[in-house]
C-alpha cells in the first residue's frame, strides 16, 4: 500500500489586500481554490502552470509561511524543506558553505560539533563538491555550485519531502541536467519525495512521475507524466504542451 508523506485537502489560501482601519472586516483575495492532492513516499510530483497561477503560494502555504488558509495540510513526517530558484538570495553571503550546511544541524540538535562537521563534509562529497568548498562563501561559487549547496542545506537534516521551486530555471541546459541528476541521486540515497515546481514541461517530463496542472489557483488536471503528455484532457494542459514544443 502506498505511504503518503503529504496530504493536502480542500486547501483555500488567501492574501490580505486591505488593512484600512475603517473597514470592519479585513479584505482578502483568494489565491488557491479547493486544492487537493497527495504525495507518496518516493514520488517526484510536478506542479506546472504559468507565472502567477498560485504555485509559489501553494508551496509557501504547505511550509507554514502563509497562515491565511483553510482546509487541511497533513505532514506524515517532519516538515518539508525548500530549494529555491535563486540560491544566491537564499544563501547567507556573509557565511561560509560549511557554516550554511551546519546551521540546519545545529537547529535540529542531537549532534556534537565533530559529528556536525563530519556530516557537512560527507554532504559536500555527496553533492559533488570537495571539502575545500566548506571554507568558501556563496559569492565565490558558480550558479550550479550554489544550487548544489542550496540542495544540500535542504537535504542534510534528512527530511522526507523536498519542495523544489523552479530549482533549475536560472541555469543553462548543461548545468540543469547535472542538477536534475543530483536530485534523482539524492532521492535514491535518502528515500526522498519531491514536489517539483516548474513552468518548463520538458524538465518536468525528465524527472517527474506524476504531474499537477494549476491554473488560476486550481488544480485542473492530475495524471502520470506519460498520460498527461500523451493524452492531455484539459484545454489548458494542451495549451501548455503546445507552447513547450
Amino acid at each position: 500500500m502506498a505511504e503518503p508523506v503529504l496530504e493536502v485537502r480542500h486547501l483555500n489560501s488567501y492574501y490580505r489586500v486591505d488593512r484600512s482601519p475603517f473597514r470592519s472586516r479585513e479584505a482578502r483575495r483568494q489565491v488557491l481554490h479547493d486544492v487537493s492532492f497527495t504525495i507518496e513516499r518516493g514520488e517526484i510530483v510536478g506542479l506546472v502552470g504559468e507565472s502567477g497561477c498560485g504555485k509559489t503560494t501553494l508551496s509557501r502555504t504547505i511550509l507554514g509561511m502563509l497562515p491565511g488558509y483553510d482546509g487541511e495540510i497533513v505532514h506524515h513526517s517532519s516538515r518539508p524543506q525548500m530549494v529555491f530558484q535563486d540560491p544566491f538570495s537564499s544563501l547567507n553571503p556573509a557565511r561560509t558553505v560549511g557554516w550554511i550546511l551546519e546551521e540546519p544541524l545545529r537547529a535540529a540538535g542531537g549532534m556534537t560539533a565533530p559529528e556536525r562537521k563530519a556530516a557537512v563534509l560527507a554532504m559536500l562529497e555527496q553533492i559533488g563538491l570537495g571539502e575545500e568548498f566548506a571554507s568558501r562563501k556563496p559569492w565565490e561559487l558558480s550558479g550550479g555550485q550554489r544550487q548544489r549547496v542550496s540542495i544540500a542545506a535542504a537535504v542534510i537534516t534528512h527530511p522526507r519531502l523536498i519542495i523544489a521551486d523552479e530549482p533549475v530555471s536560472a541555469l543553462d541546459v548543461t548545468i540543469q541536467a547535472q542538477i536534475l541528476q543530483l536530485l534523482v541521486d539524492l532521492k535514491k540515497q535518502y528515500d526522498l519525495s519531491y514536489l517539483f515546481i516548474s513552468h518548463d514541461l520538458n524538465v518536468v517530463y525528465q524527472i517527474c512521475s506524476r504531474v499537477l496542472v494549476m491554473k488560476d489557483g486550481r488544480i485542473v488536471e492530475e495524471n502520470t507524466v506519460d498520460e498527461l503528455f500523451d493524452h492531455p484532457r484539459h484545454p489548458y494542459t494542451r495549451q501548455l504542451l503546445a507552447a513547450a514544443e
